[in-house]
């Protein structure tokens, strides 16, 4: 049979506000004919399905349309819940969806023999079984009375992992014996690349899991959590399809992809490119240099490319600052959108706390004083600094006088 594993789907994500709704809806269409091409039979989606545990509404009915788009294609379809997802939501309409073929596990059973879904082939012979383990809770690993200090908690959730996968082994070894087994997982793993939009589970992922205690009984590892597409280094093959779609600037050189397995030549997955609908730019250097590259961009006429600019200047300067939000506010080109913008200097100003002796105190100062010192510090001449400090004489008259409307 032929299987597809992708994961981190993370519907409804935003990137510094801006909606990546489209670029979801294209994946979808994009997934639809790779499964139809391909002649996929099974789809794993690895948790992560929503990037927030109480969705919008708008976020909710995007999932639902991908699923029945999905399900028209008379393929199974398995997912489970991230640590993004809520449990209680993903389950929900579990029986609905079981009637359209669709699983979801979305928080591990009491039962964990309930995470085990038997697959069958076009004839209705038994092909596999898959252990769809969604992402394991801290509630879900450790009894109450475990890991009174921190290092005992990191080493209870490990165990708690590893007892989870191997209950879960056991199981089918008696109820399902010869016959191949597939593990789905959403966790990290030690030795792995990650990314900014990672959330940290686990204590602060701290509770690195091994992957070579998964063990060797399970044919393939489908693993979610870590967006970088990568094999993690376990004793059967065991991967990390990564998310389909960027979900932030340290992604934006990644080579997203899906995996596809044929089960009657190996069980290696073959790696498919995702391709890109929308590119993330991080555009960096001075103003001279950030206004070349901004309007030299080339024409696209696709999803709006979204920017990145990084200010970077040896010194501190006011003006400088200015300038840079008058550069990036007033942009304007087609198919394009700063969406973050932010300055580098290699020598910082320094803070209000940093200009005086330590033996002064805050209630001592007075706010002019304060201003005049940080206005000393920039590169400006006499009447610049005239026209700043009346400037700041004005707002402080202000300030200090309201005038009642």
């Amino acid at each position: 049979m032929k299987i597809l594993h992708t994961a981190d789907w993370h519907i409804g994500k935003k990137l510094q506000k801006h909606e990546l709704k489209e670029d979801f809806d294209l994946f979808i269409e994009w997934l639809c004919a790779t499964i139809k091409s391909h002649e996929i039979e099974v789809l794993l989606v690895s948790g992560d399905i929503f990037d927030l545990a109480n969705p919008s509404s708008e976020a909710r009915t995007q999932y639902y349309k991908a699923l029945l788009k999905l399900r028209n294609l008379n393929c199974k379809i398995i997912l489970t819940g991230g640590n993004h997802d809520s449990p209680a939501m993903l389950d929900a309409p579990q029986e609905i969806l079981r009637n359209l073929d669709i699983e979801v596990i979305g928080g591990l059973p009491k039962d964990i023999s309930q995470t085990l879904i038997p697959v069958k082939n076009k004839a209705g012979n038994l092909e596999f079984i898959v252990a769809a383990l969604p992402y394991l809770r801290d509630t879900d690993l450790r009894k109450g009375n475990e890991g009174v200090s921190y290092d005992d908690r990191l080493e209870a959730i490990r165990e708690g992992i590893a007892s989870k996968f191997n209950a879960a082994a056991e199981i089918c070894k008696t109820s399902y014996p010869n016959i191949p087994v597939i593990a789905m997982g959403h966790l990290y793993a030690a030795g792995i690349e990650t990314s900014d939009s990672e959330r940290d589970i686990q204590i602060g992922n701290q509770a690195a899991f091994q992957a070579s205690q998964f063990g060797e009984y399970f044919k393939y590892i489908a693993l979610g959590h870590i967006h970088k597409p990568q094999r993690v280094n376990a004793l059967v093959p065991t991967f990390y399809s990564g998310s389909p779609i960027p979900l932030s600037f340290s992604e934006r050189k990644d080579e997203k992809r899906v995996l596809i397995l044929d089960t009657s030549k190996s069980w290696e997955p073959e790696s498919i490119p995702v391709p890109s609908f929308r590119k993330l730019i991080r555009i960096s250097g001075n103003l001279a240099q950030l206004t070349d590259n901004l309007y030299n961009l080339p024409d696209n006429d696709g999803l709006d490319h979204l920017i990145e600019v990084v200010l970077k200047e040896p010194k501190y300067d006011v003006q400088k600052i200015y300038q840079f939000d008058q550069l990036t506010s007033q942009f304007e080109k087609n198919g394009y959108q700063i969406v973050k913008n932010f300055t580098d200097f290699d020598e910082n100003l320094q803070g209000t706390s940093a200009l005086y002796e330590s033996n002064q105190q805050l209630e001592d100062l007075k706010p002019k004083d304060v201003f005049i010192k940080l206005v000393d510090q920039q590169d400006l001449d006499q009447e610049d600094k005239q026209d700043i400090l009346s400037a700041f004489d004005e707002i402080l008259e202000e300030v200090q006088n309201p005038i009642n409307s």
